[in-house]
């Protein structure tokens, strides 16, 4: 093994990088400690290296769960052009070509091996784990894309579950856990779910300075607009559709204007999927157009535009597809057209969900998309509020703080919604206290005796649009909390306190037009 003076001698030499990114050299530092990570970093922010470097200069192999074949041969592929000793091992491989990587993985010649999470937990692999524990020693476990663990992530796969095996199987190995996006509750459930032992947390800020944020409203326009930016937009663009159907219709409808564009979903199969994004990655085309299926860890530097033409599950996915744009810093452009078609359909497919819980959590996530593309305020104050990272606002690079509403002040309102809150007990979510202000008569009100409230029906004065869009501003801006159990109770907090006490002003932007009113009955509150 090389000797280096410094981590900073060793980065260089293995990545030819001269300084670490912030956070990167403490990681590195704690890894090589052996402590277990839960390292929280967003799209681009330099995650993998987290444990690629440490991989490098510790004795024994390390193994790398990855959830995608696509992503492994892609980090892979960058490592060995590096001259790094990586290997894979998937389903995509020939029986004599696995043996031969096993082969060098026993020789000692592979420092990081990439595998499925499937394959790792397998009879037959299981037993060759052991071996290798036995002849060169296991360094650590990278878990990538952790958020899979965890149900209340955006996309749960039950095979990370089984994860947990790998502590007790090898209790003395360090376990790093990385994700892109992880709410609270996520990263509690990561290490719960992979038993990691006290491990040093490492957030990063979720801020995508350099991309631009915007929403808009999804009209019969909506492909002709897409066009317009695609020819507007120099470098390369990603497309992301709901439905398999609509990528093969957008992909043949800009084919038929002359753009240069491929279609990715899981319909195809693996190999037009692999060629499809590999000439997608090498610019033999400009544009992809995809389901979410497309762009787990793919690394695309110069990505300058992300069309959403559909509205995303959830506020997660949204925040990873669309931090697949500018990924090497320059100015770019993230775009969601928003529509209540779109929300009608998304709201069937929950209703196909057989458990319970699952729809539960998919319609408070789906409700908190509705108020991210509703929302008068800053985006990157709603989505990086999202993950509990509090920003200020008036960040001049989204739609809203761009073209601001006129702001108008509504601390009056803001009180009668908060004391609304506390004399129901902080039991209830936001439909059932506006049904409380404006004096709403049903069975709900009835059976609490909330009708007998000195809140009931002092908000009648305000529609149902309006006082959702206050409490959605609160929500956003900290001033009020919500459970994220799926059920979105509403419960105040310190800053709440101080609006009640008059300490605190609210200002609401007000959007001119009056937005359009979706089945709230369907959607919780």
């Amino acid at each position: 093994m090389m000797a280096f003076h410094s981590l900073e001698q060793a980065l260089k030499h293995f990545f030819g990088y001269d300084s670490f990114r912030p956070g990167q050299r403490q990681i590195v530092e704690q890894a090589l400690s052996d402590r277990d990570l839960l390292i929280i970093m967003p799209t681009g922010g330099g995650k993998s290296l987290c444990f690629q470097l440490p991989a490098l200069l510790k004795q024994g192999l390390t193994v790398v769960v990855s959830p995608l074949i696509a992503l492994m041969q892609d980090q892979v592929e960058g490592l060995r052009d590096n001259g790094i000793e990586a290997t894979f091992l998937n389903s995509s491989l020939s029986l004599p070509e696995v043996r031969s990587r096993e082969e060098a993985i026993r020789k000692g010649k592979v420092k990081l091996l990439y595998v499925a999470p499937e394959r790792l937990l397998s009879e037959r692999f299981l037993p060759f784990l052991d071996a290798i524990k036995q002849q060169i020693g296991i360094s650590t476990f990278a878990i990538d894309e952790a958020h899979c663990v965890s149900e209340w992530g955006h996309d749960f796969r039950p095979d990370y579950r089984q994860l947990r095996m790998l502590r007790k199987r090898y209790p003395d190995v360090p376990t790093l856990a990385l994700t892109a996006t992880a709410t609270d509750r996520v990263r509690a459930d990561i290490i719960q779910q992979l038993e990691l032992k006290q491990p040093n947390i490492h957030i990063a800020s979720f801020n995508r300075p350099n991309l631009y944020y915007e929403v808009r409203s999804k009209q019969k326009s909506a492909y002709a607009e897409v066009l317009g930016m695609i020819r507007e937009t120099e470098g390369a663009v990603i497309i992301y559709c709901l439905s398999r159907k609509k990528v093969d219709e957008i992909t043949s409808k800009l084919q038929h204007d002359k753009i240069a564009a491929l279609p990715y979903h899981a319909g195809l199969s693996d190999g037009d999927r692999t060629q499809n994004q590999t000439r997608f990655i090498r610019d033999d085309v400009r544009v992809m157009v995809a389901t979410v299926a497309f762009g787990m860890g793919i690394n695309k530097p110069d990505v300058r535009l992300v069309v959403h033409y559909d509205i995303p599950r959830n506020l997660e996915g949204y925040y990873q597809e669309s931090g697949r744009a500018g990924r090497d810093g320059e100015p770019s452009k993230c775009v969601l057209f928003f529509s209540y078609g779109d929300i009608k359909t998304i709201e069937w497919s929950i209703n196909q969900k057989t458990d319970p819980q699952e729809q539960l959590i998919a319609k408070q996530q789906l409700r908190q998309v509705i108020d991210y593309g509703e929302g008068t305020d800053c985006r990157r104050t709603i989505q990086l509020g999202y993950f509990g990272e509090r920003f200020p606002g008036n960040c001049g690079n989204c739609d809203n703080c761009r073209h601001p509403k006129p702001a108008e002040d509504w601390t009056v309102e803001a009180m009668k919604f908060l004391s609304c809150v506390a004399r129901c007990q902080e039991r209830f979510g936001m439909t059932h206290i506006i049904d409380v202000l404006r004096g709403a008569k049903n069975q709900k009100i009835t059976q609490n005796g909330h009708e007998k409230l000195s809140t009931y029906g002092i908000g009648k004065d305000k529609t149902l649009d309006q006082w959702r869009m206050l409490g959605r501003s609160l929500l956003h801006k900290g001033m009020l909390d919500q459970s994220c159990d799926g059920y979105s109770v509403l419960k105040l907090n310190a800053l709440s306190w101080e609006i009640m006490r008059k300490q605190r002003t609210v200002l609401l932007a007000v959007p001119i037009v009056k937005k359009a009113v979706i089945a709230e009955e369907k959607l919780p509150s």
